[in-house]
């Protein structure tokens, strides 16, 4: 992986805050295993995508509509969450997630292009909402396994598998 591809994602992060907080964004330099080279465009288009689906699984736990999840996943982690989403509005509760930081690293490209696979350090605080009203809060500190698959005109999560760290 190149500089310019690591500065670019930077400033990428930087140039898409807007009034909200952003969190901060570090991409490590992988090893990345492929025999397919990844094109500094397809990198920064897949890390853009999946920040951007942290965003559509904030709005759609805390506003429990699983039809926000549509334009950012699919297969089992579209699955996974929405039946979260469901348990959700079954108890009359909703979720807040506020990323912190990501610590991105790309693992693997896969040689016919249609998946690539990262691992994110992420610091998020997570509030538990009653009718609007903060129940409880507490900082997580996780490591996700992420499977990106391109789609129509964008890369979409499949696989969201986050451990404790």
């Amino acid at each position: 992986m190149s500089k310019s591809f690591l500065i670019l994602c930077t400033v990428l992060t930087a140039a898409s805050a807007t009034v909200t907080a952003q969190p901060t964004l570090r991409i490590e330099a992988a090893n990345l295993q492929s025999s397919r080279p990844l094109q500094d465009q397809t990198g920064k288009a897949a890390i853009r995508d999946y920040l951007q689906s942290w965003q559509a699984l904030t709005e759609a736990l805390e506003q429990n509509r699983a039809g926000l999840l549509e334009a950012d996943f699919v297969g089992s982690a579209k699955d996974t969450l929405a039946a979260t989403i469901q348990q959700q509005t079954a108890l009359g509760i909703s979720t807040r997630y506020q990323d912190r930081s990501h610590d991105l690293q790309l693992v693997f490209y896969s040689p016919e292009g249609l998946s690539i696979e990262l691992t994110d350090n992420v610091d998020y605080d997570v509030q538990l909402l009653d009718q609007g009203r903060i129940k409880t809060t507490q900082h997580v500190r996780a490591r996700y396994l992420i499977v990106l698959t391109p789609a129509e005109v964008r890369w979409k999560v499949r696989v969201f598998q986050g451990t404790p760290r």
